[in-house]
């Protein structure tokens, strides 16, 4: 639902730049939800070379942009007379804890994804080499590109209120700072790109939840329904179809209750929505590392390197403490008791379904090879991978 969005406030920005939907409608933004379900269906392989193919071009395109904004800020010859400044890592005076905190939401959300990889285990050549190296690979770059990026586009447009004001109205901020610092047709190419590249995350999302979906239902009630793949591809296409239609209709019903429906308006809800619940999950994730690693003893680490995740948890937890309290006004009203609408219900389902629950979690357990003495084992079909042949 947010990259749908993403990849739609960007794409319309950028055919009425060039000039060719001067008033797009409010529902233009959703229409590649659609081809995002034709993609995922297919194998992962073909999606796998357009994801890489198109992300490498716009980080390419992205980075050249941001290296002459750059250059131009430190020779002191910008546009409208920015210059260098590392006042950009300082909170601005007045600023509240509890409002830096509900900055921080988006921050996660920019970031979450990073493990993505993981999801594709099961079709991967060689899952135990490959999908460790591409989480690791993805965090370092990832946070490394997202911390030096945003500083640059914060530095062109200005640290002033302008200039602050023009960063936080810009409907796409390298393509704004390409036609500023280069030229108008370079602010068009990374418009354009930077839509196809939150494409290519909407579609590694709609394949990620559907490979998620697929499996719980598969180590649940076998491979058939959502727990079936297609007979041709080898690929989750019911659980795929599940996934779109869901976000389509949770979609129109942000449309319905919003005062001016808006693709910005979907973003910013299912954004900061989705990353409260992420946030969970992500405290969720370092109990458990803790339980598995320092307590169960489950891998050899040491024992010092609990501090890792315990700054963790005390980073997480503070966070979802200021996106509480004080309870946001508003729309932003409903953004925790949505998100804590959806975990009550992931929580009252355990509860009334244990068995099924404990079945999820031995089949899970197996599949990682850290299995209880005496689990149940699991044989379970895998998806096709990109050089096996499908079923």
């Amino acid at each position: 639902m947010v990259t749908s969005a993403a990849a739609g406030i960007f794409g319309t920005a950028f055919l009425q730049a060039v000039g060719i939907w001067h008033n797009p409608p409010t529902w233009a933004p959703f229409v590649l939800l659609a081809v995002a379900l034709v993609l995922a269906i297919m194998p992962v392989k073909r999606g796998g070379h357009v994801l890489l193919s198109v992300e490498g071009t716009t980080v390419a395109l992205i980075l050249v942009v941001t290296a002459v904004v750059l250059v131009r800020l430190l020779a002191g010859n910008a546009p409208g007379g920015h210059t260098f400044t590392l006042s950009v890592f300082t909170v601005a005076p007045g600023t509240s804890s509890s409002d830096l905190f509900l900055g921080v939401v988006f921050g996660f959300l920019s970031f979450a994804g990073f493990e993505a990889a993981a999801t594709l285990g099961e079709e991967a050549n060689r899952p135990t080499r490959d999908i460790p190296r591409a989480i690791l690979f993805t965090a370092i770059f990832g946070g490394l590109y997202f911390v030096i990026v945003t500083a640059v586009e914060v530095m062109g447009f200005g640290t002033d209120a302008a200039g602050v004001k023009a960063f936080t109205a810009s409907p796409s901020l390298l393509g704004d700072l390409g036609s500023t610092y280069v030229g108008s047709w370079v602010g068009d190419v990374i418009t354009l790109g930077t839509t196809i590249s939150a494409f290519g995350c909407c579609l590694a999302c709609v394949v990620g939840a559907a490979r998620l979906l697929y499996a719980l239902s598969r180590d649940t009630a076998g491979p058939r329904g959502l727990g079936r793949s297609n007979s041709r591809w080898g690929t989750p296409a019911w659980a795929t179809l599940v996934v779109v239609v869901a976000a389509g209709i949770i979609v129109g019903i942000q449309a319905g209750v919003a005062a001016q429906p808006a693709a910005f308006n979907s973003f910013l809800w299912s954004g900061t929505i989705g990353t409260l619940i992420l946030l969970v999950v992500y405290v969720l994730a370092t109990v458990g590392c803790i339980m598995l690693v320092f307590v169960r003893h489950k891998l050899p680490v040491p024992t010092w390197q609990i501090v890792v995740p315990i700054a963790g948890l005390i980073v997480l937890g503070y966070t979802l403490y200021r996106n509480v309290i004080p309870y946001p006004t508003g729309d932003g009203a409903w953004f925790p008791l949505v998100s804590g609408a959806w975990l009550v219900a992931a929580v009252i389902a355990v509860i009334f379904a244990p068995r099924t629950a404990r079945r999820l979690g031995a089949a899970l357990a197996a599949r990682e090879g850290i299995a209880a003495p005496g689990a149940e084992e699991v044989t379970a079909p895998r998806l096709a991978s990109a050089r096996d042949e499908a079923p």
